[in-house]
């Protein structure tokens, strides 16, 4: 007897095998959640319990509210403090006014040579 050779996939077949391919990867995917949902009231309730002893922790290490030591520091004068002692901050706006008045007359100097040098 002889046998027909076999044909070649074709594209219904094709199809039916992707089809099979998405519906298995679906049900894991399905599976996994459901298990995720069973398990989110006990994952929920870890955190939660862990959040408290945190909080508990923190509570009860002691000090006041007020404590000074517990307080930041602030960025502005580093890890330990101030490194030097700062100026006077008169002398700096002094100095910055002196700078000023001394660039508003060079700028007038400029505008006058301009003026006599271009004649309009």
């Amino acid at each position: 007897m002889l046998r027909r050779p076999s044909r070649s996939t074709t594209p219904l077949d094709q199809t039916k095998e992707d089809l099979a391919r998405q519906e298995s990867e679906l049900r894991d995917q399905m599976q996994k959640l459901e298990k995720m949902i069973a398990d989110a009231p006990r994952v929920a309730e870890a955190v939660g319990k862990r959040q408290r002893e945190e909080l508990l922790m923190r509570a009860s290490e002691g000090g006041s509210r007020l404590d000074v030591s517990m307080t930041l520091q602030d960025w502005r004068h580093g890890e330990a403090g101030p490194a030097k002692r700062r100026g006077s901050l008169r002398k700096e706006r002094r100095e910055g006014q002196i700078v000023f008045v001394v660039l508003v007359i060079a700028l007038l100097a400029a505008a006058i040579w301009l003026l006599n040098h271009l004649h309009f």
